[in-house]
């Protein structure tokens, strides 16, 4: 049994952390020896009575970590 691919999403607090990390996470990718598979964002609100009470930007990270067939090339 083995990891091929991971996703992990992160909370952060604004669109600069967000592109921040994901060109943080390319430059891991080269270095970690896995390949960036996605990558995005998304702003999200809270709002309470119809008033924005809270923003954050949850980050999405897609790590392929080897292929299907990597084991019988």
């Amino acid at each position: 049994m083995r990891l091929i691919e991971r996703t992990e999403k992160y909370v952060v607090d604004s669109e600069e952390e967000a592109i921040k990390l994901i060109q943080t996470s390319k430059k891991d990718a080269e270095e970690n020896g896995y390949v960036l598979g996605a990558s995005g964002y998304a702003y999200k609100t809270k709002k309470a009575k119809g008033e924005i009470v809270g923003e954050v930007w949850v980050t999405t990270i897609k790590k392929v970590l080897g292929g299907v067939w990597d084991d019988y090339e």
